[in-house]
């Protein structure tokens, strides 16, 4: 049993442990310990150790903890008896090493640790537009020598895969069009009453449509539908080591299974924008009819308004998109790695790339047209 008793003499006080010294005993004794040091500077202060029967790291992480309180409150003396050498050596181990408090980290190592991690993200993502490139100059070269011998394009699943990305998806980009028409018209018409112009809003979504949002709302709409069904389809196949069998028995995966994708896609989406731009026009008309004015001024007007130059700009956009869209899902599904997540992971990567690369093309498209002036 641990015991603690505190004599007081003329000159200071002595602390007399007795019994063990272990983690359990320092326990019962910390707080009297800690009290019996007090306050009272310039008086000596003596740890007798002498009755301690029993010595561990423990009691001498204690001693050194008691040693360093007496001396921040600037005792005149402190002593501590009665150790052997063996908890004398414990306890000068423990004040040299253990509870020295540790050195921070030099600032530079930090440094170093962030360019490290910035340089290892770059070197991946160099990496993986490496290989996109690479992967998506394959599929040129194939889609190039099937329209030599366009015999060897399976049309079959080519037509099978647009019903599925393009007839099957009428409803969504029909519903998206025809309430961002909708909007656009009112919010534009607003302000144009003010000036008694609101027949000019038919100009607004008639322009906007054609050249801007029919093809990059149908991109998106196809990139979140179809560019992830892409993948996980591929993704699967490559788990199951479909792909590896494939190209086991000499036929070449990308012109069977990522070619046929790529055409339907590419056909698809410009003809998915033209019903876009019809459905968001059409929206816009609602708006225009309900402010009195007949159907026939407000298809004069968009008809007047919009060149053929905007169409073409619209649809040459349309098929860069399309091929983006499912080169880029076919790609993410083929670079699927093993695991349980591996598929779900795959089709969100397709996704956030084929969002990210038709941004960065449409970009690009606005400033050749706006050089170019079409």
């Amino acid at each position: 049993m641990t015991e603690l008793n505190i004599n007081h003499t003329d000159t200071g006080r002595t602390l007399v442990f007795s019994g063990r010294m272990d983690a359990d005993g320092i326990a019962k004794i910390w707080e009297k310990a800690c009290d019996g040091i007090g306050t009272h500077a310039g008086t000596d202060l003596t740890l007798d150790l002498s009755g301690v029967t029993y010595f561990d790291m423990a009691g001498a992480a204690f001693v050194v903890h008691l040693d360093r309180t007496a001396r921040e409150q600037n005792l005149k003396s402190i002593r501590t008896t009665g150790l052997d050498p063996a908890a004398a050596t414990l306890v000068e181990r423990i004040s040299r090493n253990e509870l020295t408090e540790p050195a921070p980290a030099p600032p530079a190592g930090r440094i170093r640790m962030f360019v490290a991690n910035q340089g290892q993200s770059l070197a991946e993502f160099w990496e993986d537009v490496k290989n996109y490139i690479a992967f998506f100059g394959e599929i040129c070269w194939f889609f190039g020598t099937s329209l030599v011998r366009p015999n060897r394009i399976r049309w079959g699943e080519t037509w099978r895969v647009a019903e599925q990305a393009g007839v099957n998806a009428l409803p969504i980009v029909a519903l998206i069009s025809f309430i961002v028409g909708l909007v656009m018209a009112f919010q534009s018409a607003i302000p144009m009453k003010m000036f008694g112009a609101e027949i000019y809003v038919a100009n607004l979504i008639g322009l906007a449509m054609v050249r801007e949002l029919g093809p990059l709302m149908t991109a998106i709409v196809l990139a979140g539908r179809s560019a992830s069904a892409f993948a996980a389809e591929i993704g699967t196949m490559k788990i199951n080591e479909e792909i590896d069998a494939l190209t086991i028995m000499g036929l070449e995966p990308v012109r069977f299974l990522i070619l046929p994708r790529v055409i339907a896609s590419t056909v698809m989406t410009p003809l998915l924008t033209v019903f876009a731009i019809l459905v968001g026009i059409l929206g816009g008309a609602v708006v225009i009819l309900s402010m009195g004015h007949p159907f026939s001024a407000y298809y004069n007007q968009v008809v007047g308004f919009v060149s053929w130059g905007d169409f073409v700009g619209g649809m040459i956009k349309c098929f860069v998109f399309g091929v983006l869209i499912a080169a880029t899902g076919c790609i993410r599904g083929y670079q699927t790695r093993q695991g349980p997540s591996a598929v779900g992971e795959a089709a969100t990567r397709a996704v956030v790339s084929s969002i990210i690369l038709i941004a960065v093309f449409d970009g690009i498209f606005s400033i050749i047209y706006y050089v170019l002036d079409v």
